[in-house]
C-alpha cells in the first residue's frame, strides 16, 4: 500500500471514529424522563385540547365570555391562555370589520338595486 492510501484510511477512521463519538453524545444527552409536565412553571404549561375547546366556549359567551376574554388577555399567570385569548379577540375584531364591511356593502348595493328598479333606467324588456 502506498503512503497516500494510508493516510487516506486513517483519515477516514478518524472521521468515522468522531462521527460516532458525535453520536454517541448527543443520544446520551437526550432526557425522556420528562414526559409530562412536572417539572414546568404554571405560567408556561401548555393547555390541554379540551381547555382550547372550553375556553372557546366561554369567549363565545356575548357579555361574560367577552369580559373572560379580555381578563385573561391582560392576565400572566398562564402565557399560553393569555395568548389564546388575545388571538382569539384579534380574531374577533377581524370578523367584526369583515362584517361591517360586507354591510355596508349589502347596503349600497341594495340601494342601487332599488333605484333601478324604481324606474329611472328602462329595461329593454318592456
Amino acid at each position: 500500500m502506498s503512503e497516500n492510501q494510508e493516510n487516506n484510511t486513517n483519515k477516514q477512521e478518524q472521521v468515522n471514529s468522531t462521527t460516532n463519538a458525535t453520536v454517541n453524545n448527543t443520544q446520551s444527552n437526550v432526557n425522556y424522563s420528562n414526559t409530562r409536565n412536572d417539572n414546568i412553571p404554571n405560567e408556561y404549561k401548555p393547555l390541554s385540547p379540551w381547555a382550547y375547546v372550553g375556553y372557546n366556549f366561554l369567549f363565545s359567551i356575548p357579555i361574560a365570555g367577552f369580559i373572560m376574554m379580555i381578563i385573561f388577555a391582560f392576565d400572566s399567570s398562564n402565557i399560553n391562555r393569555r395568548n389564546y385569548a388575545r388571538s382569539f379577540f384579534c380574531a374577533m375584531l377581524i370578523g367584526i370589520i369583515v362584517s361591517i364591511i360586507i354591510l355596508i356593502l349589502v347596503f349600497v348595493l341594495g340601494f342601487s338595486i332599488f333605484s333601478l328598479e324604481s324606474g329611472t333606467i328602462t329595461s329593454s324588456l318592456s
